[in-house]
């Protein structure tokens, strides 16, 4: 009888100091090499997308996925979602090397967890792949399914826009993007729809991407200008929208910004917490990513109630990002402070006396399953 995924996936966990649970879930049958970093579940279950990325190490698979949990357990808490913060990671070229199989042995692995980790699509992982990975376990959300939310994209670019007002807001006592010129790093899923968006707006628009070519095809599209990679930081304009990968924010990146404010989706743009500091001695007002960036958790969450997902109740609650982030530049302005310092004391204040945490159950409608918690 030939082996299945169950007999041939193996469970490592590895103790992360401040993190509650990690595993390492390898397959090699059929390729699987993946991480599930739980980082806090103080308020809820542990709720994060998976990255499929080909990482060149497994340390730095391991660094990225609790940056990334340690981001989501901020984002869920900033925005009062009464769930925890968790990621996962599988070390693959997603153009090469996701199947099915693979897919499936890690979606068992999500399962061994009896959803203290509930898992969604992300950076190289599709709504069609969390539809494979819910026929092995309920433990999934994102889907497109009548009760479900199916893909958050639209959700999360719609949070950063706001945010991105919010930021105009406050530097220019004028919400209005018209007429500002905004520099977008990144035009995936969501950076794409960030860029209609402001173009709708009236918003000039500098944009890149490692997609040379999409990049031009969205530039002309939107009547912007494209610059290499390498060069978006640098250019003069009014906001930069980092809308990739984080890590973009550090100390030699801010010597050459040329911009009044930083307001994009991307996770984890600042390379260290301290880099917040040095944006706000240069007067430069930062949008704290895990809060711009919640939309698309906002509206994922929402699918777990017992009535189903409602995209009006998302909506309107992504809309309330906009007064978050007006609220945290005050306090950051009264503590003479960082914006992020600012979200980060919210955050742990709430985790800290348990404020905002889930009660009753979850309803996971594609499996018709509930979860007590």
């Amino acid at each position: 009888m030939p082996l299945t995924a169950e007999d041939t996936l193996v469970i490592e966990e590895v103790s992360v100091s401040d993190y509650e649970k990690v595993i390492v879930a390898t397959d090699e049958r059929v390729g699987l090499k993946g991480i599930i970093c739980i980082h806090n579940t103080q308020l809820g279950p542990a709720l994060g997308g998976i990255r499929i990325y080909p990482y060149t190490t497994f340390n730095e698979a391991m660094t990225d996925v609790k940056r990334l949990a340690r981001g989501m357990t901020y984002k869920s808490a900033i925005v009062e979602t009464g769930m925890g913060g968790g990621k996962s990671v599988i070390i693959a070229d997603p153009k090469k090397h996701k199947t099915p199989e693979l897919l499936t042995s890690f979606a068992r692995a999500v399962d061994r967890l009896q959803g203290m980790y509930i898992c969604a699509e992300d950076v190289g992982c599709t709504t069609e792949d969390v539809m494979h990975i819910q026929k092995t376990t309920p433990f999934v959300v994102g889907l497109p399914h009548e009760k479900s939310s199916g893909n958050p994209a639209p959700f999360t670019a719609w949070g950063t826009y706001r945010g991105i007002q919010s930021v105009f807001k406050k530097l220019y006592d004028n919400e209005s993007v018209k007429g500002r010129t905004i520099a977008i790093q990144g035009l995936g899923s969501v950076g794409a729809i960030v860029a209609e968006l402001l173009f709708w707006n009236g918003a000039r628009l500098i944009v890149t991407d490692v997609d040379k070519e999409k990049a031009m095809r969205l530039a002309k599209q939107f009547s912007g200008e494209y610059v290499d990679p390498d060069k978006i930081l640098e250019v003069e304009c009014d906001l930069v929208a980092p809308c990739a990968l984080g890590g973009i924010i550090h100390a030699d990146s801010i010597k050459k910004l040329r911009c009044k404010g930083i307001a994009g989706c991307a996770n984890n743009q600042l390379l260290k917490d301290s880099d917040a500091d040095e944006l706000y001695r240069k007067g430069i007002l930062y949008a704290p990513d895990f809060l711009i960036n919640a939309g698309g958790l906002i509206n994922v969450v929402n699918e777990l109630e017992k009535e189903g997902y409602q995209s009006d109740i998302a909506r309107n609650k992504i809309d309330q990002i906009y007064e978050q982030l007006l609220l945290i530049y005050d306090v950051a302005d009264n503590n003479k402070y960082s914006t992020h310092q600012a979200a980060v004391e919210i955050c742990n204040y709430r985790l800290k006396y348990g404020l905002g945490k889930k009660a009753g159950s979850l309803y996971f409608h594609h499996s018709n399953y509930e979860k007590s918690i």
